[in-house]
């Protein structure tokens, strides 16, 4: 990115892939499927203490279609995999996925045959959270790590994974 100076004042110039990846990075809808302990913590989160606006996660959406991020928080059970699977198949495209805790990324303390060992088991994730449950904080630092994952992607057709 640059300033250019015109004869009637300033101009900033960039890549066109710069400038879609910065409004791409401050303009993310996130979905929150909370299921366990973990979702109190992404309720804190959501509180006015963490000011998710400056990041552009302010806007929470409980629909699918609206949004272009989910967020699986919590122990997610066979039974529910079918449906996890299909909220995220109904999620716009470019879509991402954080995963959130001990229990979506890996099923925590529970190795049993009733819980899934992990999301990525069903669909791609793009950022761990770690924790038992992981503090609010956790969470935050991986909205940076996946707003820089984003600026860095590419717009044409193909690029990101």
């Amino acid at each position: 990115m640059g300033v250019t100076q015109w004869p009637g004042g300033e101009a900033i110039t960039t890549k066109l892939s710069e400038f879609v990846g910065w409004a791409r990075k401050y303009s993310t809808w996130p979905m929150p499927y909370a299921t366990a302990c973990c979702g109190i913590e992404y309720m804190a989160t959501m509180a006015s203490r963490y000011d998710q606006g400056r990041f552009g996660w302010e806007r929470p959406s409980f629909s699918p279609r609206q949004a272009d991020l989910l967020i699986v928080i919590g122990t997610i059970s066979i039974k529910m995999a079918p449906v996890l699977k299909r909220v995220y198949d109904q999620i716009a495209e470019p879509k991402y996925v954080i995963s959130m805790g001990a229990c979506a990324s890996c099923g925590g303390m529970f190795d049993t045959y009733s819980v899934v060992q992990g999301v990525d088991t069903l669909f791609p994730v793009d950022v761990y959270v770690p924790g038992c449950p992981p503090r609010p904080e956790t969470l935050m630092q991986a909205y940076i790590k996946l707003q820089e994952q984003i600026q860095r992607e590419m717009i044409t057709e193909g690029d990101r994974r």
